[in-house]
């Protein structure tokens, strides 16, 4: 799995490229967590849960019925999240199935049950450039260090690289209604 910090990366670099008056501050925030969020089935080792269970990591909390379960409640509480119910909805589940997207980027663990319930299967993607990120107190290594660095070639900088010319535009835009305004 990409560590947490890189799971954020989508919704904080979308939320820069579009704009707050797009995507509000606290949709940004709340997009952050629950790219993160599909992590919290890291529980079950503690519950004892195997990690191939599709309760497990990477199971039924990594599927496309969850990502679009966590934007359908966030189209309830879209008047707090100061934005429409649609917006809410779509960039909340995009959000969070971007997750397990990246996940499946990624060279180890068992793979991601996208389809559940459909489909127990764990899924990988054809081509999985990302190193995965230890979990636990394994993270602070010298192959945390390698994972971090993985993630910022194959996750941070084509994210940012994609979405710059959007924030240009946005700017140059912005600063060309600024200037016909004062005229």
């Amino acid at each position: 799995m990409p560590t947490i910090f890189t799971h954020a990366v989508v919704p904080l670099a979308l939320g820069l490229a579009f704009g707050r008056n797009a995507i509000s501050p606290r949709l940004i925030a709340a997009g952050m967590f629950v790219a993160i969020a599909p992590d919290f089935d890291t529980i079950a080792f503690k519950l004892g849960i195997a990690y191939a269970d599709q309760f497990g990591h990477r199971g039924a909390s990594h599927s496309l019925l969850f990502a679009l379960a966590v934007g359908l409640f966030g189209a309830v509480v879209a008047p707090w999240l100061r934005t429409t119910r649609w917006r809410a909805l779509l960039f909340l589940a995009f959000c969070t199935a971007s997750h397990p997207l990246l996940d499946a980027l990624t060279n180890g663990g068992l793979g991601v049950a996208l389809l559940w319930p459909w489909s127990h299967e764990r899924l990988f993607a054809p081509w999985r450039p990302i190193a995965v990120s230890p979990i636990g107190a394994g993270f602070f290594s010298l192959r945390g260090l390698a994972v971090l660095w993985s993630e910022f070639l194959w996750v941070c900088l084509p994210t940012f690289t994609l979405l710059l010319p959007l924030w240009v535009w946005r700017r140059q835009r912005q600063a060309g209604a600024g200037s016909t305004i004062a005229r």
